[in-house]
């Protein structure tokens, strides 16, 4: 079964998140057609599944020489840690040109008590719309993947290695140095 986990509904048009323009069913239906394509995420029980990137805005801009950021010490969701959450300023969201969906398992969330579906096997929540300004894959922003591999509140346990840690996180940082979400 295939469920829109509340946390996902974050990722509105008046969010710094990118977000969908269509309506639940249409996501639904779009993901259940490109199943087939997903890819491994960073832990069993995560798959990204790519997505045509009509109807998608990307909450993510390349940074340019002066442009102002600011910041705030906020949490994602209610009872959960703040964190820091930085945007450029006066950016707005553009059409995506890539998108993948991110679905745990419901057994995956489940280990902290944020899946919705039970936790059996073949139950996959939508957590994230990762809709990128550019062409390709994305890598998860360095800064999430810290909150998860050093099981900070609100993120979710790796299961990595160290090498496999600094890999990941070699290859976010590259993506992620010059860009941030618009604010």
């Amino acid at each position: 079964m295939l469920h829109i986990n509340t946390f996902v509904r974050r990722q509105t048009a008046d969010s710094e998140y990118s977000h969908y323009t269509g309506t639940d069913e249409d996501l639904l239906a779009l993901i259940e057609t490109n199943l087939k394509k997903a890819r491994p995420g960073y832990r069993a029980g995560v798959i990204l599944v790519p997505v045509d990137p009509e109807g998608f805005l990307s909450g993510i801009c390349q940074l340019e020489d002066g442009d102002k950021l600011t910041g705030e010490f906020k949490p994602r969701r209610e009872g959960e840690t703040p964190r820091k959450s930085i945007t450029a300023v006066g950016r707005e969201k553009m059409p995506a040109k890539s998108v993948e969906i991110v679905l745990y398992a419901s057994t995956v969330l489940a280990e902290d008590g944020d899946n919705e579906l039970p936790d059996i096997q073949g139950n996959w929540e939508i957590i994230s719309i990762n809709a990128s300004p550019e062409e390709g894959e994305m890598p998860i922003d360095p800064y999430t993947l810290m909150f998860n591999h050093f099981g900070c509140d609100g993120g979710t346990a790796t299961n990595l290695s160290d090498s496999e840690f600094v890999a990941m996180l070699r290859e976010g940082f590259l993506w992620w140095k010059d860009k941030a979400k618009c604010g």
